[in-house]
């Protein structure tokens, strides 16, 4: 293989060539990045909860409200194609236990979790939080499919309502096109992801 040194060609072919190469490279650096980001989510085994602390908020179906809250959190769950119970008893223990509230005796930030304060808590099942683009295009197959989806994420409520108290936690529809109002108190929104290690360890040792 022989290199030659730029001085060899002339600078106005030295440009000309610069000029077709660059958006070349440019597409490759783009593929790459896009292929490890592919990696990144197949790598992703969790379920995953997004938490807002909201003044408020409702949800309405075909015009009509089927869920409204006061002060309290607003979770969107994620759920992963390989979720089971651990994963659901962890993403219910945590944000129970989320201190996410001031305590309004001492004025402490960040010191009450939503029990504490006797406020609500209000769900939606959000398979979108398993998307990622190819190309320009959303991918959802990391999802759970909504046969498998639907009960899991109906026993996850039910789950939330032991261990809180049924009336506090509400839902929306599931599968159904929602219209989402809230209003988000600091604003104050965290992820969470349940621990992913068992599962990564029980896929090794299922391909080996």
């Amino acid at each position: 293989m022989y290199c030659l040194a730029s001085s060899a060609f002339p600078s106005s072919h030295t440009t000309l060539l610069r000029n077709k190469l660059s958006p070349l490279l440019l597409r490759c650096n783009r593929s790459h990045q896009s292929l490890r980001l592919c990696r990144r989510n197949f790598q992703i085994r969790a379920m995953r909860a997004v938490i807002q602390r909201v003044s408020s908020s409702s949800v309405t179906v075909d015009g009509r409200i089927v869920s409204e809250i006061g002060p309290g959190l607003l979770v969107l769950i994620g759920i992963h194609e390989s979720d089971t119970d651990a994963d659901a008893d962890y993403i219910c223990r945590k944000v129970l236990n989320m201190r996410l509230f001031t305590n309004e005796t001492t004025g402490r930030g960040w010191d009450q979790n939503v029990s504490s304060v006797n406020k609500n808590v209000s769900f939606f099942s959000q398979f979108t939080l398993y998307g990622f683009l190819k190309g320009n295009k959303p991918d959802f197959h990391v999802a759970m499919p909504p046969e498998k989806a639907k009960p899991f994420y109906a026993s996850l409520v039910e789950r939330f309502q032991r261990a809180y108290k049924p009336d506090a936690v509400q839902d929306g529809v599931f599968g159904a096109m929602m219209k989402v109002n809230l209003v988000n108190d600091g604003p104050v929104t965290m992820q969470l992801d349940s621990p992913q290690s068992s599962k990564n360890e029980t896929k090794a040792s299922t391909e080996s």
